[in-house]
C-alpha cells in the first residue's frame, strides 16, 4: 500500500464529516464499540509499505500510540491534530522521501483480541479514514509497551526501503508507562499465537524485539505525562527515548519529524532553527536524550542518498 499523496484539506472534510471539533473528545471521535477484524493481526499477514509511481523512494513509518482508558487524551490529540499535523511537517520539512504511515493502537497482551490494532501503510487520506476506525479506551497496559508494535513491525511487515535500498523505516511509540523491570518484559508464545495467530515455538524478552525490530526500523519511544518514566526507558533504548509533557502535547508532530531529521545528519542548532520560539523549546527539550551514533559514510551511500532525494 501507500498509493496517493497527502492533502490537509481532504482532513479538514474528514473532520467536517465526522463532526470532529475543537470540543471532541476522545469518545466522540473513536464512537467504533468493536475491534475490527481488518485491524486485527490476527486476520493480517503482512502490510507492505510499496514503492510506486506516487512514492518512488517510499519510507515507512510507524506511529504507535497506547490507546488504554487512561491515555484517552493521547489518542484525542492525536487523531483532532498531530496525525494531520505531521504528515503536513513531513511533506514541508521532507525529513524523509515518500512518507508512507501506518498507525498502530496497542494496549496489553493480557487483553487479547484487540490488544494492538494496525492499518495500512498509506500516504494519503486514508491514513486518518483508518485511524478514525479503531476502538480506543478500552482495557489497560500493565506489561506490553511497545512489545506489540515491534512485534509485528519486525514479523509481519514488507517495506521496500530495507528490502531494496537497506534504508530504515521508522518506528515512534508513545506511552506514559514506567518500565518497573525491563528483564520482565516477555511476549510469551502462547500471546503471540493468540494475538497474532503466528506458530512460534519461543517466547521474546524485550532485548530480542528491539534486536529483532531494529535490523529494519529505526526504533524511539516518546514519554508523555510523568518524568517518572524517563530513567527506565532511557536503560532500555538509550538515546533514542524523548519525553514531551501533557501540556505540550501538541507539539508532538514537531518532536517526530526534528528525531527524523536528526537520524537523517540535520544538526539539533539547524533543527532548532526552523521552529518558532515556543516550540524550539519543546522540541530542544525532547531531543536532550537523542543520541544517533552516525556510520562512516561510504561512496556508494552517498550516491544512494543523493539519488534518493
Amino acid at each position: 500500500m501507500g498509493y496517493g499523496s497527502y492533502r490537509a484539506s481532504d482532513w479538514q472534510k474528514l473532520k467536517a464529516s465526522k463532526g470532529i471539533n475543537s470540543n471532541s473528545g476522545s469518545a466522540d471521535i473513536f464512537s467504533c464499540n468493536e475491534f475490527k477484524d481488518k485491524y486485527n493481526p490476527r486476520f493480517i499477514d503482512v502490510r507492505e509499505s510499496c514503492d510506486s509511481k506516487d512514492s518512488p523512494f517510499s519510507t515507512p513509518i510507524i506511529l504507535g500510540f497506547d490507546s488504554t482508558g487512561s491515555m484517552g487524551y493521547l489518542a484525542e490529540e492525536i487523531a483532532k491534530n498531530s496525525l494531520n499535523k505531521t504528515i503536513t511537517e513531513m511533506y514541508d520539512k521532507e525529513p524523509v522521501t515518500n512518507p508512507h504511515i501506518m498507525c498502530a493502537a496497542f494496549s496489553g497482551p493480557e487483553c487479547g483480541s484487540g490488544a494492538i490494532q494496525v492499518t495500512q501503510f498509506e500516504a494519503d487520506i486514508r491514513i486518518a479514514e483508518q485511524l478514525l476506525e479503531f476502538n480506543v479506551g478500552k482495557g489497560w497496559n500493565r506489561y506490553s509497551y511497545d512489545s506489540l508494535v515491534w512485534y509485528f513491525a519486525a514479523k509481519h511487515t514488507k517495506i521496500d526501503s530495507y528490502e531494496k535500498r537497506k534504508k530504515k523505516g521508522f518506528i515512534f511509540c508513545i506511552g506514559d508507562e514506567v518500565i518497573c523491570n525491563a528483564d520482565d518484559i516477555v511476549l510469551e508464545k502462547d500471546r503471540i499465537s493468540s494475538i497474532f495467530n503466528d506458530d512460534v515455538i519461543v517466547s521474546y524478552n524485550i532485548d530480542n524485539l528491539y534486536k529483532m525490530v531494529s535490523e529494519k526500523y529505526e526504533v524511539f519511544h516518546i514519554i508523555t505525562g510523568s518524568t517518572r518514566a524517563i530513567n527506565s526507558w532511557e536503560k532500555l533504548l538509550p538515546g533514542r527515548t524523548a519525553y514531551i509533557n501533557e501540556e505540550n502535547i501538541s507539539f508532538l508532530s514537531e518532536v517526530i519529524t526534528s528525531i527524523m531529521q536528526l537520524v537523517n545528519g540535520d544538526t539539533k542548532e539547524k533543527i532548532l532553527d526552523q521552529f518558532d520560539e515556543k516550540a524550539s523549546a519543546v522540541v530542544e527539550e525532547a531531543l536532550k536524550t537523542i543520541f544517533i551514533k552516525r556510520k562512516p559514510q561510504t561512496v556508494r551511500s552517498i550516491i544512494e542518498g543523493l539519488i534518493g532525494k
